[in-house]
């Protein structure tokens, strides 16, 4: 049931911090070098100069220890890296002859976004999504074993892990199994990111 919530919290904070991200991406690469792409892009950087479990841990340390505050917490620190990443290959392809043909037909700003320049950030996106599961969910259980992520009676790893500390070392098999699935979840994602990034030919931005 751990490894089950795990992956479950892990899918849902990807699955809302990626859409804001994606769209604060999109609209300051295409803005590239207007107060528009400023404001967003500085907003980004201040997030991204906090490092993420420290901003996590901020904010559930000030609001009631549970499962949604968490979510909440992981996510306000997790969408500046797709903003990040979007923005990269976006403020590269607002020059292009194809979103250029686009402009000239007159197609609306939404059209370019996302019929023009977003399906070229698709590889790349999930690519990152697949590398961040495994990452979301290691802070996802450092909140819990603080104290600040799931509470008991819901099953977390990070609560397995830390409830099992207090019978080490004799038995010690309560605390390193948890931990032992923890390890395998995010190996498993980080080789299945890589194995994406391969296939699809992804380019560092």
């Amino acid at each position: 049931f751990g490894f089950r919530f795990s992956l479950m919290m892990g899918f849902a904070v990807i699955g809302l911090a990626a859409p804001p991200g994606i769209i604060a991406g999109l609209v300051a690469g295409y803005f590239r070098d207007t107060p528009i792409d400023t404001v967003i892009m500085r907003v980004t950087d201040v997030f991204l100069s906090v490092p993420p479990l420290i901003l996590a841990m901020a904010i559930t340390a000030v609001l009631p220890p549970n499962v949604f505050y968490a979510m909440i917490a992981v996510t306000l620190m997790w969408w500046p890296w797709y903003a990040r990443l979007v923005y990269g290959i976006a403020s590269l392809l607002q020059n292009e002859f194809f979103v250029q043909a686009a402009q000239v037909t007159g197609a609306g700003t939404a059209h370019i976004l996302f019929r023009e320049i977003l399906p070229n950030c698709v590889s790349a996106i999930f690519t990152k999504m697949t590398l961040d599961l495994g990452f979301v969910i290691i802070i996802a259980s450092s909140l819990s074993f603080v104290g600040l992520g799931a509470q008991p009676p819901t099953p977390d790893l990070g609560t397995m892990v830390a409830d099992g500390a207090k019978y080490m070392p004799d038995q010690w098999w309560i605390t390193v199994f948890p931990a032992l699935a923890i390890v395998l979840i995010v190996l498993g994602f980080n080789l299945l990111g890589d194995g994406l990034r391969d296939m699809l030919a992804v380019e560092e931005v």
